[in-house]
């Protein structure tokens, strides 16, 4: 399953039953609509486990969707998850809980065809973000290039992958050479929960150097976020902002930073 089709199951194991819109305003209407399930637990703790760190509830471990153990490598990483089950009240919301939603789209999803999502990653990376360039008004440029160069320039020097760029949004062939060095660089990062990070935050910015430049270290997440957004907010700042628009990115920033989180968490 290759494309847009793996980007769907993407979507609807990231979202969860209940939310299968991929738009996060319409999740989160859907899920005002939704009974929410009540907490059936008391205890949440993180345990030992076979390849891993196991999430309990009253002593029982957490299954995905899937019905798969839900095990991570990592103390820490778990431990993210454990903090989003311990945070819910009376009722679960699964979206107040990012890392779970994502980690199951991993276990659940990513691991049955790692390639066709490393080659998703790959495919944003042929037009990504950073190389379609305004040429007016100045104010933009200077922001563009301010925050995008950087990593035009990390890309070259640190990964071996030159990028071209490009004036407004006629499509730029990019070099073959760079698109299977990003590749290769992937490929070292294509365990599920890894790649299914380094995917969201790429889809959510239009960006797969922004997502490998955090991953690598290179930036935080707030830097990437503000570099993924500099259009949207220099034409916020210009004409306004629009409250659905608001919340959308609201949400979105939260999935984003969860992924963020969960990168630097499976470091140890």
């Amino acid at each position: 399953m290759k494309g847009s089709g793996m980007r769907d199951i993407l979507n609807d194991l990231e979202a969860g039953k209940q939310l299968s819109d991929p738009d996060p305003v319409r999740r989160a209407q859907i899920q005002m609509k939704t009974h929410l399930p009540k907490r059936f637990y008391k205890a949440v703790s993180v345990a030992p486990a076979e390849n891993g760190f196991a999430i309990h509830l009253d002593g029982k471990p957490v299954r995905t969707p899937g019905k798969a153990l839900l095990v991570l490598p990592t103390e820490k990483a778990a431990a993210l998850v454990a903090d989003e089950f311990a945070a819910q009240g009376e009722t679960i919301d699964p979206m107040t809980m990012p890392v779970m939603r994502l980690v199951n789209t991993a276990i659940d999803g990513v691991a049955s065809d790692p390639q066709a999502v490393l080659e998703d990653v790959l495919r944003f990376a042929s037009s990504d973000l950073l190389c379609y360039r305004a040429d007016a008004p100045q104010g933009l440029v200077d922001r563009q290039n301010e925050h995008w160069d950087p990593i035009i320039d990390w890309a070259r020097s640190a990964l071996g992958a030159r990028f071209h760029l490009a004036e407004g949004v006629i499509h730029v062939e990019q070099p073959r050479e760079s698109i299977a060095v990003l590749g290769v660089h992937l490929a070292q990062r294509a365990d599920p929960l890894r790649l299914a990070a380094i995917h969201v935050m790429t889809s959510l910015t239009g960006s797969a150097l922004l997502a490998l430049a955090v991953e690598f270290g290179e930036i935080d997440g707030d830097a990437a976020w503000t570099a993924g957004h500099v259009d949207e907010d220099w034409q916020a700042e210009h004409w306004g902002h629009d409250a659905e628009a608001v919340a959308r990115r609201a949400h979105r920033k939260r999935d984003f930073m969860a992924a963020v989180g969960l990168l630097d968490a499976l470091k140890g």
